[in-house]
């Protein structure tokens, strides 16, 4: 029977990013055999799915998406299918598991991906291992900053947030929970999430990272795909980790005395793609959107290296990044020492050059910047003053979820947040904005109209009329008379929103900017255009004495202005 060994496939692909699949006619789960063959395989994978028919094998492999697959096949299998699945994109590497080695080796060495016939698990067991460690590393998230800044701002407000927040014992227990759940089936994972509860402490974070568990893959996948609700699970951890780096980094470097710059090394491997962006990006800045390991031995990176080797230089007095060699804290078994850096880590790209020895292998020379390029600076601040900087922790957590567009997880918090205010009004009246304007973006107008017309209730009891706030809870009633076509309803909160803006903030103020682009846009709509064109130039006048270039705000404005340019 075709079936995988966990049903919960959409959640292992949470935890790891390959999947395992292993073709057989011979699979019996049923037997001791074949389950104890899945337990080794699990100590690499936890996602295991296993087909007993060729048919529906080929079709799960033709659906994957992004994730690598690596494929176990039979040799009679293999020595017919392999037209059929060698040149499938998403698989990576195959292995023939199978009883005549000697007659399987020969038809195998015609297949590239092929990486060798066996006739016992083990070796298959310790080249996954190798696979999977390598491509981790290699699905690091990076960002480029000049292109793709955005990715970079929000993981730096997410790390930001997680700091302020004040984590319990019930957030682990729930995340232990969830693991446990996940890994149900797997024996050596629910030991090590059985060690990780009676062991853990602030001090041991970096073991853990280190270690060959759960946690790794995990956290890399999430920080990869921004995935809010297991960066919220994980969030303890997190926090925990770069504390512990940072005071490993005051340890090591914060005595006051000079220290010499050094250089560590970290192979990863590159689509052709990737290395053009690179290469397009030389001078730039690039951020690595997660915890960044390296080595200081280059003979040790070089011997993993597949086409790209980091040659980063470390100067400790120059850089505000936190980083802490780990020689002490590794659990990886390895004796050379590396370095750890914290999240978002910036370096300049100095150079590309192909090494002398090896001219598919190319050199990529970074030194870790001091995070304070002007224009990234001023787009994350903008971005943080646009997320409740003012708020508390979880408050600011579902501001960063909705705009990351993660409206579950947001909604998911909020209620939490709504049910532990019983007499904070003013508290109140925020939550319900946040819940209608979830609503909003999920197209739920009635429901959202409903919240803000909580908000404003309360906001009318309990505070002056012409209160910023208020203002808000206008610009917000306005929002969805507008999505249902109601202009003139629409133009009339939003001039109650402007007439108290005006009053309330300098004229330069961006909320003011935001306000003039709203009732351009339902001038637009009822065709007075020449109005149109005014509010929207207003808004980009103001826009652009308070935004940076590259604030999508402005992008907006613009583009609303030039878009009746010729109507006017």
């Amino acid at each position: 029977m075709d079936r995988q060994h966990k049903s919960r496939c959409i959640n292992d692909q949470i935890v790891q990013n390959v999947l395992l699949i292993w073709l057989d006619s011979n699979i019996d789960q049923n037997t001791a055999d074949c389950q104890n063959t899945i337990t080794k395989l699990q100590r690499v994978i936890n996602l295991i799915q296993t087909f007993t028919e060729s048919d529906r094998c080929i079709e799960f492999l033709k659906k994957i998406n992004d994730d690598k697959a690596y494929l176990i096949i039979s040799g009679s299998f293999g020595e017919h299918l392999m037209p059929q699945i060698h040149d499938l994109t998403h698989v990576d590497t195959i292995f023939i598991f199978c009883g005549n080695k000697s007659h399987h080796e020969i038809w195998a060495k015609n297949w590239s991906k092929i990486k060798g016939v066996f006739a016992k698990i083990e070796p298959i067991c310790e080249a996954l291992k190798k696979l999977t460690r390598q491509h981790e590393q290699d699905s690091i998230p990076m960002s480029f900053i000049k292109t793709n800044a955005s990715s970079f701002v929000y993981a730096s407000i997410f790390k930001e947030i997680l700091l302020t927040i004040q984590f319990e014992e019930r957030h682990i227990q729930y995340f232990l929970k969830y693991c446990r759940n996940l890994f149900a089936d797997n024996d050596y994972e629910l030991e090590n999430i059985n060690k990780f509860e009676q062991t853990r402490t602030k001090k041991s974070p970096v073991r853990w990272y280190t270690s060959d568990c759960f946690l790794y893959p995990m956290l890399n996948r999430a920080l990869r795909s921004l995935d809010g609700d297991i960066i919220i699970k994980m969030g303890f951890f997190i926090a925990d980790l770069h504390r512990q780096i940072e005071e490993l980094h005051k340890e090591q470097f914060g005595d006051g005395q000079a220290h010499t710059p050094f250089i560590v090394y970290r192979e990863q491997g590159m689509t052709k793609i990737e290395f053009t962006k690179f290469q397009q990006n030389t001078g730039g800045l690039l951020s690595f959107n997660n915890f960044l390991l390296a080595s200081k031995k280059r003979e040790v990176s070089l011997s993993f290296a597949h086409n790209v080797l980091f040659v980063m230089k470390i100067q400790p007095d120059q850089s505000t990044i936190p980083f802490a060699s780990i020689q002490q804290h590794n659990c990886d078994g390895s004796m050379d020492e590396k370095i750890l850096f914290a999240m978002n880590s910036v370096f300049r790209i100095d150079g590309i050059q192909p090494t002398s020895d090896n001219p598919d292998t190319y050199i990529v020379n970074l030194t870790l910047t001091n995070n304070n390029d002007k224009d990234l600076q001023m787009l994350t601040d903008r971005i943080r003053q646009e997320t409740c900087p003012n708020s508390s922790g979880w408050h600011r957590l579902g501001s960063v979820l909705c705009k990351m567009g993660q409206l579950e997880n947001a909604e998911q918090i909020y209620k939490m947040l709504l049910k532990q205010q019983e007499t904070d009004n003013i508290a109140k009246a925020s939550i319900y904005d946040q819940l209608g304007t979830i609503k909003t973006q999920q197209e739920s107008y009635n429901e959202a109209f409903q919240f803000y017309e909580e908000s404003l209730k309360v906001r009318q009891q309990s505070l002056a009329p012409n209160h910023p706030d208020l203002a808000t809870s206008y610009n917000n009633i306005a929002d969805i008379y507008n999505r249902l076509s109601d202009y003139v309803q629409a133009l009339s909160n939003y001039e109650k929103a402007l007439a108290i803006r005006q009053q309330s903030f300098a004229p330069n103020h961006p909320d003011l900017a935001m306000t003039y682009n709203h009732i351009g846009e339902i001038y637009k709509h009822m065709q007075d255009y020449s109005k149109a064109y005014s509010f929207f130039e207003k808004a980009i006048d103001i826009a652009q004495k308070t935004l940076p270039e590259n604030h999508p705000h402005l992008t907006i404005y613009k583009n609303n202005l030039d878009k009746i340019k010729h109507k006017v």
